[in-house]
């Protein structure tokens, strides 16, 4: 059985090494310029070289993203940085325009191409003339079902991988071809810089009446009319192999460590759990609650299973988040460990461990924290605090410490 690669966001170093840390085979992420995602922090040079570096020695694997649709003025630069992916010995670069696909076989022929879903491969001719291009690896059209990615992976060569979402936020228009970003902020959704006004609330107002709003009701359910839900594939892992996927990839350069860590070790949990029961795969219930920990909004299962009209989220385009993030262990001691505040807590709570070892879910109740002067200290609250909790759960540096929150489940 071929290994499946969990491949995971990387908006920033701190990023990566979670994801790392938390199970994944390989990490996307983009240089400081040509990724779709500008606002995350992503990778100056140095940063880049030092990021492919911390992955090989880990046996993880770097893919760049390289996916604007671009101009001319694009041009320019794009050589150099093509040739520095190159150079920093990058395991793959993902594009989306011919243009620079030609740029990137030009200045660095050895450098494998994944075409980005920004592509919309969406049949498996169009798979195959690209295959014939040299592209390695072809990441499906978001608005594929399981059955045509079948179909597409029996039609190409077996050398040329697959890859797919399973996990996280959805775009509203066609595999994220959008311009509604650039009407209404002038912020250009092709150029990576989507401000994601499918997520704002709308109401109509009748040109000769400023002010008078008039809000937007499908059934009831409010004015939310372009926010979709997040995809979740999680309980379906044995689906998305049997379709020839050879790649599960997991939205979320521009989320909090926090998510990555919580979504990367989940499906790390679930991928193990397929492998030891391939013929009867049946997600554990922990495993799925531990999907819905993490901020999200409403799950779906997108367009895998047939055309969907149950994708779009009516009501509101904020978050369920029913645990918060409180603290990142930094460092491991004989009688306890040492963490770093993230979200208030006190002496009596409950919290629960994020952990990719045997410890994770386990409880531990703060009976005693110091701070760093070893100070006794009842309350936690100064942003980024770090604060000694003693316990006989020995914790890792890297694993977190999450608290329910009731008031925050909708």
């Amino acid at each position: 059985m071929k290994k499946i690669e969990l491949l995971a966001p990387a908006g920033n170093m701190e990023k990566l090494k979670t994801a790392v840390y938390f199970g994944c085979d390989a990490v996307y992420l983009a240089y400081k310029q040509f990724g779709l995602r500008a606002y995350a922090d992503n990778f100056d040079a140095e940063q880049l070289k030092k990021a492919v570096e911390y992955c090989h020695v880990n046996g993880k694997k770097v893919y760049v993203t390289l996916n604007i649709f671009a101009h001319n003025a694009d041009f320019s630069t794009m050589p150099d940085i093509i040739r520095l992916i190159d150079e920093v010995k990058a395991d793959g670069v993902l594009v989306s325009d011919m243009g620079v696909l030609s740029e990137v076989k030009k200045y660095a022929p050895d450098l494998d191409i994944h075409l980005s879903t920004q592509a919309n491969t969406t049949n498996k001719y169009a798979a195959a003339f690209f295959a014939d291009l040299g592209v390695k690896r072809l990441v499906m059209a978001r608005e594929l079902t399981l059955d045509e990615i079948r179909e597409i992976r029996d039609f190409v060569p077996p050398q040329v991988e697959i890859e797919a979402f399973v996990h996280g936020a959805m775009c509203i228009s066609y595999s994220g071809r959008c311009l509604l970003s650039n009407y209404m902020s002038g912020r250009l959704s092709n150029h990576g810089e989507c401000v994601q006004s499918c997520r704002w609330k709308y109401a109509l107002m009748e040109e000769t009446r400023e002010g008078e709003y008039y809000p937007i009701e499908e059934d009831g359910r409010g004015a939310y009319i372009l926010n979709s839900k997040d995809l979740n594939m999680i309980e379906y892992i044995d689906k998305l192999a049997a379709a020839g996927i050879d790649s599960f990839k997991i939205e979320g350069r521009v989320k909090t460590a926090y998510y990555v860590a919580s979504v990367v070790g989940a499906y790390r949990r679930a991928i193990d759990w397929y492998y030891a029961n391939p013929d009867n795969f049946v997600l554990p219930r922990d495993i799925a609650n531990d999907i819905e920990k993490p901020g999200h909004r409403r799950y779906c299962t997108g367009f895998y299973f047939g055309r969907n009209n149950q994708s779009q989220c009516y009501d509101t385009s904020k978050p369920r988040q029913n645990y918060d993030f409180i603290a990142l262990v930094t460092q491991r001691c004989s009688d306890g460990f040492i963490v770093e505040m993230r979200n208030r807590f006190k002496v009596g709570d409950e919290l629960e461990v994020l952990s990719p070892t045997a410890n994770h879910n386990k409880i531990i109740k703060v009976e005693r924290m110091t701070d760093e002067s070893g100070v006794d200290i009842l309350d936690a609250l100064l942003v980024q605090q770090k604060v000694k909790i003693y316990s006989s759960v020995l914790l890792n540096p890297g694993d977190m410490l999450r608290k329910k929150n009731a008031s925050k489940i909708p």
